[in-house]
C-alpha cells in the first residue's frame, strides 16, 4: 500500500486495507506459543520495586504505550513488543527498540504510517476491542486489551508487572482515575478473575 492509500484508508475508516498491513492473529500466537511473557504496565508503584531482573529474564517482554523505563533495577532493559494505543515519537520508538509493534486502539485515525509499515506490525481487530469494552462496561486500557489477547494464546506463563489499576497513577501522566475513560475497578476484577481461572497468569508485587 502506498502512503497516500494508507492515509485515505485511515481517513475513511476502511478496515480491510489497514488489516492487510497486519500479521494475522495466528502468526502472533505462533510466536507466543510456549513462551514465558512479562507484560510491563506503567504504574508509578513499579518504580519502588526491584522487578527489573525478573522482567528481563522472561522469554518475551512486552511494554505499553510510551514504555517508561526509569531504572533497569525496577523496570528492566529489554522490550521485544510494544503495545500502542497512542501517538509516539520517533525518539521514543528508537529508545524502546521493540521488534514488533501492536496497535491496540480502535482509533484508526491515530495510527501512524511508520507504525503500520513496521516489521511484524499487528492491528488489533475492532471486534475484539468492542467485545472487551462490553465486558468491562467501559473502554479498555491498553493493558487490559493485552492481557485479554495474551491469555487467549498458548503462552506458558504471563507475569504482570506495574499493574495496580491506577492506585498510584501512571508514570506517563498526571491524570487521576476520574479523568480518564476507563473503569479500573472493573479491570481489576477482570484480572483477578482471570488469575483464579488460569494458573498461567500471575501478578508481581502482590
Amino acid at each position: 500500500m502506498s502512503r497516500a492509500g494508507f492515509y485515505l484508508a485511515r481517513t475513511l475508516r476502511r478496515e480491510a486495507p489497514l488489516s492487510a498491513l497486519s500479521v494475522t492473529r495466528a502468526d502472533l500466537f505462533a510466536e507466543l506459543d510456549g513462551k514465558r511473557v512479562a507484560l510491563v504496565g506503567n504504574a508509578r508503584s513499579l518504580a519502588e520495586r526491584d522487578e527489573g531482573f525478573e522482567i528481563d529474564a522472561a522469554d518475551l517482554v512486552i511494554r505499553i504505550n510510551r514504555a517508561p523505563m526509569p531504572a533497569s533495577r525496577t523496570h528492566g532493559r529489554r522490550t521485544d513488543w510494544l503495545a500502542l494505543a497512542t501517538s509516539i515519537g520517533a525518539e521514543d520508538l528508537q529508545r524502546i527498540g521493540a521488534s514488533r509493534i501492536l496497535w491496540m486502539s480502535h482509533k484508526r485515525k491515530r495510527l501512524p504510517w511508520s507504525v503500520a509499515t513496521s516489521p511484524g506490525f499487528y492491528l488489533h481487530p475492532l471486534g475484539d476491542w468492542v467485545a472487551l469494552r462490553d465486558r468491562l462496561g467501559a473502554p479498555p486500557t491498553t493493558g487490559a486489551m493485552m492481557i485479554d489477547l495474551l491469555a487467549a494464546s498458548g503462552l506458558a506463563s504471563l507475569r504482570l508487572h506495574g499493574f495496580d489499576f491506577f492506585a498510584s497513577l501512571s508514570l506517563t501522566g498526571s491524570r487521576r482515575a476520574d479523568q480518564v475513560p476507563h473503569d479500573f475497578a472493573a479491570e481489576k476484577a477482570f484480572v483477578e478473575r482471570l488469575m483464579t481461572e488460569d494458573d498461567r497468569v500471575s501478578q508481581a508485587g502482590v
